[in-house]
Parts: C-alpha cells; structure tokens; sequence
C-alpha cells in the first residue's frame, strides 16, 4: 500500500481507505504469525526509536515488530543522544535520518515530534506525544474489528480524559465510521480542533454524564486520569467515583459490548479490576495488537 503521508503523527493523515488496508493488512500479519509465518518485509531496515519518557508496550511492541519483520530497532533515549547535550531536534533528525530508515519517537510535546519529522528524510512515526496517541489507535480499531467484524455503523463511548489517547480515538472514529459519546469532567473536553475536523465524518457528542455515553454503546474506553504528561496534579477528585468504569456503569452499554484500555491502568480509580478482568474486557488482545498493527504502519510507510 502506498501512502500519501511520509509521517504518522496524529491518525488524520490517512484516508479512510488506508486506515482500513492498515487494520486489514495488521489482521494478516496476525493471523500469519499464529501459523508460523513471518515474511521478512522489512528486510536489512532500521528502525530508531526515540524515548524522552518510559515505555513498555511501545518499546516491546515496535522492537518486536522490527525483528519479525526482518529489520533491526535501536532503542534511544534522550541521555543517550546529544540531545542531553544542546543539540537540537533539526540536527538529531537529519543525522538519524542518514543512518536509518524509520524512526519512531515518544515525546512529552506534539510540537517536538513535528520537528522531527519536518528535518527527516525518512517516515517518522508519533509513539506517543501530550497531543496524540495514533498508535494506540491503530491497535483499538483492529481489536474493535475483530470483535465486531466491522467498524462503520457502531457506538463508542469514551469516559474520562479528553486526552491525547481520546484525540486520537475521535480521528480513528471519524475515519471508521463510528459515532462516539465523550463524557468527562467540565473543563477536561477533548481538543476542539479535533472535534470539530471529526464532526463532519461521524456524529460525535460532548457531555458530562457517563450514563448516557454509555447507553446501547458497543464499545466503552477510558484511560488514567492521571497520565504522564500530569502526574504532579491530582486530579482525581475531578473524576471519581463518576466517571470510573464498573460493573454498573457497564451495565448500561450494550449487553455485549466490549472495553477497551490502552493501559497501564490505575485499577480502583478509573477502572475497577472486576471489569478490566471481566468477561468484556478485551486490553490484553489490544495490547497485543500494537504489535500487529505496528507491523502493518511500518510496512506501509516504507511502501515495501
């Protein structure tokens, strides 16, 4: 598949049709593993990854996709390269870009990874930033599409944050045909820029009140409230008990509806481990799914 993007940082640069190839081609992949097959795609190809804060699923995920696919990942963070020193982002990312052929970054501001990507040569990848997450879209849709069979025409109600997980869901929705329900706190709505470009694809509602996000949704999402980018705040007081997922608030969602978390997972604030363990849970395939839709965006990108 051929993009017409160099660079992955918030979803919206994909077109509704290379969304879908990408969650398609991130099914295959998967499927082909469990029968043994790993096709070397990326064959001799050179992956960066750049960490300015901790990781687990994307450091695991990305570098295990790399080798799967043939190729070789670097894993960097900020005091390991002349960053610590002064140098600047422009001059990181045209040197990185002589020596490898993708880089993937995880920032604590969006701003920094559109100048990386603005001084690449190379595809350069958001693996997270305080803005973004697409990602971790990626992985939600292809799980969503497992579970479901299809995108278009379901109900997602996202309870929390409207963070930068949340930004990036309202993008992979809009692109997806999937009406979502926002309910968070006053003064925690999602970037109005976002919803307002998603408006005209899907039909996307801000609200206050879980419980009606949650009425006859197919799939519910939350995150932490208190993610990296905010963790000298407390802010939970703003959060529980209204806006933490349970068994009661589940209850309401359709009868088979799923839920999602993009983890770590704070269980006992915004989810209790009775539904993140429970029957309707599905974040372990989700998590898992990084890897394979990971492996779908990087081939992509490198158009091999």
């Amino acid at each position: 598949m051929k993009l017409r993007t160099k660079d992955f940082l918030t979803l919206n640069e994909l077109s509704k049709n290379e969304l879908a190839g990408i969650i398609d081609d991130a099914i295959k992949l998967k499927k082909d593993l469990k029968a043994g097959i790993c096709k070397p795609l990326l064959k001799n190809k050179t992956l960066a990854m750049i960490f300015q804060k901790p990781s687990t699923r994307t450091r695991v995920s990305f570098e295990t996709g790399m080798f799967q696919l043939g190729g070789h990942a670097l894993s960097l963070t900020s005091d390991e390269l002349q960053l610590a020193r002064g140098e600047t982002i422009e001059d990181t990312s045209k040197t990185l870009s002589r020596y490898v052929d993708i880089m993937m970054a995880r920032v604590y501001l969006h701003e920094e990874i559109e100048i990386l990507a603005k001084n690449s040569t190379i595809p350069v990848i958001n693996g997270l930033s305080d803005s973004f997450h697409p990602c971790q879209i990626l992985a939600d849709l292809m799980t969503i599409k497992e579970k479901k069979k299809k995108l278009a025409g379901l109900k997602l109600a996202w309870i929390g944050d409207g963070n930068n997980v949340c930004n990036s869901m309202i993008y992979g929705c809009a692109k997806s045909g999937i009406d979502i329900d926002i309910a968070t706190p006053k003064g925690y709505a999602p970037d109005s820029k976002v919803v307002k470009e998603s408006k005209e694809l899907v039909d996307i509602k801000l609200l206050n009140d879980p419980l009606i996000a949650v009425k006859n949704a197919d799939v519910v999402a939350t995150d932490t409230f208190v993610s990296i980018h905010h963790q000298a705040t407390d802010r939970t007081k703003d959060f529980l008990p209204k806006f933490q997922i349970n068994p009661d608030l589940m209850k309401k969602a359709d009868p088979h509806a799923i839920f999602l978390h993009c983890l770590p997972a704070k269980r006992g604030q915004e989810v209790t481990s009775s539904v993140i363990d429970g029957r309707q849970s599905v974040v372990w395939d989700e998590a898992e799914n990084r890897l394979h839709a990971q492996k779908a965006l990087m081939v992509a990108l490198l158009q091999v």
